[in-house]
């Protein structure tokens, strides 16, 4: 069974090295379990939505939960899906500093990401919108 969990996140201690580790880790591991995905980054926060097996997601989603890269952990949205929304990407990203600010703020009451303040089907629309726009990038 197939499913999709989004959650919300802030870095701990800096971006770069954090943010490139994560995609590097995510784009050898992902494959090997059936997990594809888009991870969004801005202003300290990251938004990422996984797709895959139950099983193969919800341990993703526990390890984490314990990732010391992370803090502030919150799941938006989790539902059983027919087919994959994102099934291009072992992980792509968006850097939110490099999307026209008028996406962000069609779906936020200011033009950055926080998917703390909106409901995750607010935040899902914003990653679709992000992919219709071809903001994503890493197909790798």
């Amino acid at each position: 069974m197939l499913v999709r969990l989004l959650y919300a996140s802030r870095v701990v201690d800096g971006l770069p090295e954090s943010f490139n580790d994560i995609l590097s880790h995510s784009r050898q591991f992902n494959p090997s379990n059936g997990i594809t995905g888009i991870l969004c980054y801005g202003g300290g926060i990251f938004l990422q939505a996984i797709e895959g097996g139950r099983l193969a997601v919800s341990e993703l989603y526990g390890h984490i939960q314990k990732d010391p890269r992370h803090k502030d952990v919150v799941l938006l949205h989790y539902e059983e899906i027919s087919e994959r929304r994102f099934g291009g990407w072992t992980m792509g990203h968006v850097d939110t500093s490099r999307v026209n600010t008028n996406i962000l703020l069609k779906y936020a009451e200011r033009a950055e990401l926080d998917p703390y303040s909106v409901s995750g089907k607010v935040s899902l629309a914003l990653l679709e919108e992000l992919m219709a726009t071809a903001s994503i990038i890493g197909r790798a």
